[in-house]
């Protein structure tokens, strides 16, 4: 299959990007060094395009009712402005993916889902809107995303408008003109943890605001920033990656999510996952960081001091900040307290390592 190109695929590649098939997208994963990527990010500014994230709309009188089926988290508290992160469920206990939900008004909401998951994501919610009849649109090809994300970030986004960035906390947003592009979507979110904005512009605009943008920066030696940086970030504040620590068969109960999980409503399995939180779950996804010299990967197994297999591990890499080996991954509950000691099998190594309390990075 042919790979898709994002809108500013040819700027990437222009600016020397190593460029790698990422959900079906010819993707920029770095520019110069993943490590100096992610330290640009936690100390200054930089930019991601993330064109590939797929977007929905919803919209109409009862496009709040097709929200609330299928989400897990309770979208009817939401204002105008507000955003909120969610999963959307499947039958079996599982996750289909998780998703932003965007308020803007009663009847028009935009959900922002994984790119490797647009298509699953619009099938399964439209099975259930053919009883509900929202209007159910994918614009995914419509939109461009920048992540423009650091503690510089408001400082140089804020040369590029007369809207107060300041103003806008988090998970919230605004429609406006930025850069010399209007309609912008201009949102307090990001995958980093180090605060910022995530921009949704169409596509014919994306050109200018990325130029505008990066001359704004200057000073602040602004950077473009590849996906091999934005896992280690997501990494050390714990957020979940879909198809790593969250997927078809992890609960969200079992991920950490039950604070987006409201049994407040009616929802797809609910009732199971109701059931499930009463019951209590045989294991749960943490954090760790290594105590010995090593660096953890997808699926290394997670032991005891008696070399029982406890657990899988889900995301792991060095941490750049830390520097030291971190990680997520499931172990079995009587192994999820914050202190726990276990055990990463790396090839014929044990590394001990620490269960933590996310975040990770506390910076």
């Amino acid at each position: 299959m042919e790979l898709k190109k994002i809108a500013l695929n040819d700027v990437h590649e222009k600016l020397g990007a190593k460029m790698m098939p990422f959900a079906g997208y010819n993707m920029p994963v770095r520019y110069s060094s993943d490590i100096e990527e992610h330290k640009t990010v936690r100390e200054g500014v930089g930019v991601f395009d993330v064109s590939h994230m797929g977007e929905f709309w919803v919209e109409g009188p009862k496009a709040i009712e097709l929200i609330q089926k299928v989400s897990s988290n309770d979208a009817s508290k939401l204002v105008d402005g507000q955003a909120q992160y969610s999963c959307l469920p499947n039958e079996d206990g599982g996750i289909v993916d998780d998703l932003i939900i965007y308020r803007f008004n009663q009847e028009k909401y935009l959900l922002v889902v994984n790119a490797s998951n647009i298509e699953k994501d619009f099938a399964h919610i439209q099975k259930y809107n053919e009883s509900i009849g929202a209007d159910l649109k994918d614009v995914s090809d419509d939109y461009s995303l920048f992540a423009v994300q650091g503690p510089k970030a408001v400082e140089v986004l804020q040369k590029l408008t007369e809207i107060d960035l300041s103003a806008i906390k988090f998970y919230h947003f605004t429609v406006g003109s930025i850069g010399g592009a209007n309609d912008v979507i201009i949102s307090g979110t990001g995958y980093t943890g180090s605060g910022g904005f995530e921009l949704y512009v169409k596509n014919d605009l994306a050109l200018p605001l990325w130029d505008a943008i990066f001359k704004a920066g200057k000073e602040a030696h602004i950077k473009p920033i590849g996906l091999g940086a934005r896992d280690t970030l997501r990494l050390e504040k714990g957020y979940c990656l879909y198809g790593n620590d969250i997927d078809e068969t992890t609960s969200p109960l079992e991920a950490g999510l039950g604070w987006i999980t409201k049994f407040t409503k009616d929802f797809v399995n609910s009732e199971n996952l109701k059931k499930q939180k009463e019951e209590g779950v045989d294991r749960k996804l943490v954090g760790f960081i290594l105590e010995e010299k090593g660096i953890p990967r997808k699926d290394y197994p997670i032991e005891d001091a008696e070399g029982n297999e406890i657990g899988m591990v889900t995301s792991g890499s060095q941490s750049p900040m830390l520097e030291k080996g971190i990680g997520l991954g499931y172990v079995k509950k009587e192994f999820s307290a914050p202190g726990t000691e276990i055990f990463i099998a790396i090839r014929k190594r044990k590394l001990k390592a620490k269960v933590e309390k996310l975040p990770l990075y506390k910076g």
